[in-house]
């Protein structure tokens, strides 16, 4: 803007006291991070709690040795809740860091970008079409500004606001709608009208998704699973035994074994990763449950301007009514061509957003005799905003001398809807348009104005306006655009363009991209005159969707949901708000995205890729697929777990304990690690972007992997109790009976860990290169276990006796052939040669 010379904006010193008076420009949350919080989170765990509570049994019964080990235990899981808490914290916080906007800040006289809450009471910033204004201001100057204050108000239409005496205020949290503006801050944080009123946004809890309703429901139906089991168990033991501290420690056993603390952590640190992974490719998933959404996507509705095409707007050529001149080369102009070409500027932002208008500015500077813009020596008495169906936009000038120039621009239908035309001049615009757009031409009609009132209509459209003639510009696709488009098709997904451009020029584009059916196109005005099962019968079958404007975006985008389709959609504009909020999974871009689209969507491509998005639905997927794995991997190993502590005790066994706490918590401590790291690193596995994309509503495992699940687990407790006879009958020791029966456990579970990677494919496919996290685990579980064996000390707090080579060697195999029967399951169903969906078992 032509204002910014005229100020100086605050020093270091005056921002430094400013910070010390008004504070910074945040709005107080509950805090929820530091080692502190994350030390009670981390003392809210149930398994924690079960830990602590045998620990004071074992003190109370005398048993100091088994005490100490259980506090050490605590220490341990304590240290793995932390560590894990603050991984998913760190992640989360770059996300956050990431979506906070920047804003344009004078500082020292410079122009520098500063995120909102660097911001202090005097800073004079530069606001312009898409933002949300970031604290409480005055306008210092504007250029056809206008803010949407509904957050505040309830009131939808836009206020326009002024500098002068005194300034417009503005305030936190409003969106600029239209033009730019430099303003001053005024407030800041807890003091700005936003937070006395309590409306911030951001306290309002996000919806569980359905996802997580599902794992928390697992989770509950385990733990009253679990409750009732303990409290059998206790009652089992003391009408036997008559010893209380010992039958409550045999039912907390019990309750350690069934208690599944891994699913919620291991969903919470999947998804926070999963959008940490993405960041790291150019996508900034804004909550963690769009990750689960993406593997789910139907239909994706894509913009057309700067997402399939390159948003390089070249001005190829214009049309001048006036003698019907067709211009191709800009290095000289006629009068008429300089005239249009004038008012096409003129009716353009001065800094302009859009690269349209940009190009106009360049063009016309570069053209200019002097040199100079277009409106030097001029003054914008008055701007009509880009508004309409299709839209136009005017802007009225003031010259020196008084004389008034009014240029508007807008789609050709639009201005032919408000000009007085000859059949010859609207004949000859149609042809030139016609022309234009078959080419994939985007074009504008320019033209002017002869009103000298001073009661201007409150709507452009009632000026009495003369076109000048057309101008065309030039998008290219973008490079690779076809690739990515056939991706989507492989990978199940529809794709749809929905656009404000003309019909013909969006067709022409869509056949060069590869866009299939795109002969199927509708426009605004014909969607909305559909009546509700109109649209819903034909909103499938129509392919491209052109003059788009918002309401009937959003129309669009209800429909698709109401069909049942999981949509995506794209999206720049301050006008594509309401369709992203309203779309499952609403993408903006960061390049050429307005901050309003980028509050509004769910994901941010920074690099303004749309093929980050194949990215992203393939990442969805894993991410789903290895959750699933993980969840089932924790069914079936706490399955044996659940069974060798309860039937021992239930039947009354020769050994009835055969697993205490300290062999939970060690079982634990190998289990977390596997589910929450190993898991979670897990690579795509092959052609699982050709899948059909998974059902929302389908449950995370319905009841027949959930038996598969508990099956596996059932047979490697069967397994046990073989190892358990056969130790029996040949005499063994109850600490050797106990040993055999711990090496089988972990046996079992090394296979369980390598087995699960894929419910498809060979042994050999599980034991596929990828994810070398697997093979470090395993051994440190290997090493673990042997250092139990020989450090004297420890075998005798795990109450373990080494049984002699060829019983340990039997307890491997055992272990080990309980778990490969899957891999011969996987064969005889035929997965090599038929992959199963992602859904499938």
């Amino acid at each position: 803007m032509k204002d910014h010379l005229k100020y100086s904006g605050l020093t270091s010193d005056q921002v430094e006291a400013s910070r010390k008076q008004h504070g910074q420009n945040m709005l107080k949350k509950q805090k929820s991070s530091g080692l502190w919080f994350i030390l009670k989170a981390a003392a809210a765990e149930p398994m924690l709690m079960l830990l602590v509570a045998a620990a004071v049994i074992y003190f109370l019964m005398g048993s100091t040795q088994e005490a100490v080990i259980m506090l050490v235990a605590i220490g341990l899981v304590a240290t793995i809740s932390i560590i894990q808490e603050s991984r998913t914290r760190r992640a989360l916080v770059s996300l956050e860091n990431f979506t906070s906007p920047a804003y344009r800040v004078l500082r020292d006289r410079v122009w520098t970008l500063l995120k909102s809450e660097a911001l202090v009471v005097g800073d004079t910033v530069e606001l312009g079409e898409g933002t949300l204004v970031p604290a409480d201001a005055i306008v210092l100057s504007a250029d056809d500004f206008s803010v949407n204050e509904s957050i505040l108000t309830g009131e939808s239409m836009p206020v326009y606001k002024l500098a002068g005496s005194p300034p417009d205020p503005l305030f936190a949290g409003t969106q600029v709608t239209s033009g730019q503006a430099v303003c001053r801050i005024t407030a800041v944080g807890g003091a700005t009208r936003l937070a006395r009123i309590g409306s911030s946004i951001a306290s309002i809890p996000a919806a569980k998704s359905v996802l997580q309703v599902q794992i928390r429901r697992l989770v509950r139906d385990m733990a009253i699973i679990g409750a009732i089991i303990f409290v059998a168990v206790w009652a089992i033991r003391f009408a036997r035994s008559g010893d209380l501290p010992g039958s409550l420690l045999g039912a907390l056993t019990l309750a350690m074994s069934i208690l599944p603390e891994e699913i919620p952590v291991a969903f919470t640190t999947f998804m926070a990763l999963g959008a940490y992974r993405l960041m790291k490719e150019g996508i900034v998933v804004k909550q963690m449950q769009t990750v689960e959404a993406l593997g789910s996507a139907t239909v994706i509705c894509t913009d057309k301007t700067g997402t399939l095409t390159e948003n390089k707007m070249s001005l190829c050529g214009m049309f001048v009514l006036d003698g019907r001149e067709l211009v191709t080369d800009f290095s000289s102009l006629s009068a008429g061509a300089t005239q249009l070409l004038y008012h096409a500027a003129l009716a353009s932002e001065i800094s302009p957003f859009d690269p349209m208008e940009a190009e106009l500015h360049r063009v016309f500077g570069k053209t200019s005799p002097t040199g100079l813009p277009a409106y030097d020596g001029l003054t914008m008495l008055l701007g009509y905003p880009l508004e309409g169906k299709p839209p136009m936009m005017t802007h009225v000038w003031q010259g020196k001398e008084n004389q008034r120039i009014i240029a508007v621009k807008g789609a050709p239908e639009a201005l032919m809807n408000v000009c007085a035309l000859s059949a010859k001049d609207r004949a000859a615009l149609l042809d030139a348009t016609g022309s234009f757009t078959s080419k994939g031409f985007r074009v504008l009609a320019v033209g002017k104005s002869d009103f000298q009132g001073t009661d201007f209509p409150e709507s452009q459209q009632n000026l009495p306006f003369q076109p000048l003639g057309l101008v065309a510009f030039y998008d290219p696709p973008k490079a690779g655009i076809k690739q990515v488009l056939e991706a989507f098709y492989q990978a199940g997904v529809q794709v749809k363009i929905l656009t404000g451009d003309n019909p013909v020029t969006t067709a022409y584009i869509a056949r060069q991209i590869g866009l299939r059916d795109g002969e199927h196109i509708a426009t605004g005005e014909q969607i909305m005159a559909l009546d509700e099962q109109a649209l819903l019968k034909e909103v499938g079958r129509i392919t491209v969707f052109a003059r788009m404007f918002p309401e009937a975006k959003l129309s669009v985008i209800r429909a698709l949901k109401a069909q049942g389709e999981i949509v995506a959609m794209t999206g720049d504009g301050v006008n594509d708000g309401p369709a992203l909020k309203a779309a499952d999974i609403g993408i903006a871009m960061g390049r050429k995205g307005t901050e309003i689209a980028r509050q509004a969507s769910a994901l941010i491509l920074l690099n303004d890729d749309l093929g980050g998005m194949v990215t992203a639905i393939e990442s969805g997927r894993r991410i789903y697929v290895n959750l699933r794995n993980a969840i089932r991997y924790i069914v079936a190993i706490h399955t044996p777990l659940i069974l060798l502590v309860f039937l021992p005790l239930a039947l009354n066994w020769t050994y009835p304990v055969i697993f205490d706490p300290v062999h939970i918590i060690f079982f634990e401590l190998i289990m977390g690690p596997t589910c929450s790291i190993v898991y979670e690193n897990e690579p795509a596995r092959a052609g699982l972007l050709k899948e059909k994309p998974r059902p929302a509503t389908s449950r995370l495992f319905g009841l027949r992997e959930l038996a598969f699940s508990i099956l596996q687990g059932v047979v490697i407790a069967a397994a046990l109790i073989l190892i358990y006879q056969i130790a029996l009958s040949g005499g063994q020791t109850e600490d050797a009976t106990r040993a055999m029966i711990f090496i089988g456990l972990i046996s079992a579970n090394i296979a369980l860990t390598t087995t699960n990677r894929s419910y498809q494919g060979s042994l050999g496919e599980s034991l596929k290169p990828g994810n070398k996290l697997i093979f470090y685990t395993l051994a440190i579980n290997i090493c673990l276990t042997v250092l139990i064996f020989l450090i004297p000390a420890v075998s005798g707090l795990f109450r373990l006796s080494m049984p002699d080579t060829g019983k340990v060697l039997f307890s491997i195999g055992c272990g080990m052939a309980s778990v490969l029967w899957f891999g011969i399951y996987k064969l005889l169903m035929g997965t090599l040669r038929k992959p199963a969906t992602a859904s499938a078992c």
